[in-house]
């Protein structure tokens, strides 16, 4: 099986790290000081699974790779629309992209079934620009519920989890989703294939669209905004009105908000993506994040007031990062 990792960060390196410990065929694709440290010496996990190095291929130039029969993206969903030139030499004719993105995904719509079938989400899918680049028909969307961070150069840090929950748009338990499952398994990770992964999507995207903009807005940790009343409360408030979207488009959870915040406290002084972003000086995840769930509300009638004003001062903060 060869796979290309597009975007070998924190998550990516460590999805391929795992799938070449299992003897696929991975090719990382990286840039700058992390691409010469992965060059040079690997791919460095530091996890308390144990700590392994991977010397899989790292390279800058997906030329160098050529078609695959997955792409793995380990890109920021608002990088989508502009990697057609990184993507386009990696493809052949059933080569699928398994997405490990938050948020509502630009594909989300794509074999839905009911009065929303098809329907496209400008905040995620701007014009068409992100389903022109990365036809849907070879998306296998993925949710992550594994914590990695970039130590160093070419070093990853496996922080906890190792779920990788994949599934069809099409809810279809298909052959292509169990080959990755198998091989993903065979590296040591959990990959379920799920028979509607939108509902794993809403699960992941409860503490995605709080946590992350309240984290950079307050400059907070997991532990930090679980444990101020105000904060928490905010919190509280946008999980239900997120749980209110979910539900109009017949999506069900199966978690209290309550086990959703105790689980997040648990996770202790972990800084989100979003906060690590602003930290960093580079643009702000939350199209997918935030605007596509109030783009949401805006189809099915839902009412999410919190939502919006969260949005109206994080969507300010963004624009200074992108400035």
């Amino acid at each position: 099986m060869k796979v290309a990792i597009l975007g070998a960060g924190a998550i990516g390196a460590y999805v391929g790290a795992a799938l070449h410990q299992a003897g696929a065929d991975v090719h990382l694709v990286a840039r700058g000081p992390h691409l010469a440290a992965m060059r040079q010496h690997g791919v460095r996990v530091l996890s308390p699974r144990g700590d392994f190095t991977a010397h899989a291929h790292a390279t800058d130039n997906p030329t160098d790779i050529g078609p695959v029969d997955y792409v793995f993206l380990g890109l920021k969903a608002n990088s989508y629309a502009a990697c057609g030139p990184l993507i386009e030499p990696l493809l052949h004719e059933s080569t699928a992209v398994i997405a490990a993105q938050n948020g509502i995904p630009w594909w989300y719509f794509h074999h839905h079934g009911g009065p929303h079938d098809g329907h496209r989400i400008e905040s995620v899918d701007p014009g068409g620009a992100v389903s022109a680049v990365l036809a849907p028909e070879r998306a296998i969307g993925c949710v992550v519920y594994a914590a990695t961070e970039l130590e160093g150069p070419g070093v990853v840090r496996h922080l906890e989890g190792t779920r990788f929950s994949i599934g069809e748009p099409d809810r279809t338990l298909s052959p292509r989703c169990r080959e990755f499952s198998e091989a993903m398994q065979a590296g040591g990770l959990k990959c379920p294939v799920e028979a509607d992964l939108r509902n794993d999507i809403w699960l992941k995207l409860l503490g995605n669209i709080s946590f992350n903009p309240i984290s950079a807005l307050a400059r907070a940790t997991m532990r930090q905004m679980c444990r101020h009343g105000g904060t928490r409360q905010v919190i509280h408030t946008m999980m239900e009105e997120t749980l209110a979207v979910a539900e109009a488009l017949n999506c069900r959870i199966g978690i209290s908000i309550e086990r959703r915040l105790a689980g997040a406290e648990r996770v202790g002084d972990h800084r989100t993506s979003t906060l690590q972003d602003l930290e960093r000086g580079k643009p702000l995840e939350l199209d997918v994040l935030l605007t596509a769930v109030i783009e949401l509300a805006d189809i099915t009638g839902v009412e999410v007031p919190t939502l919006r004003t969260v949005h109206a001062i994080s969507d300010l903060l963004a624009l200074g990062t992108a400035a």
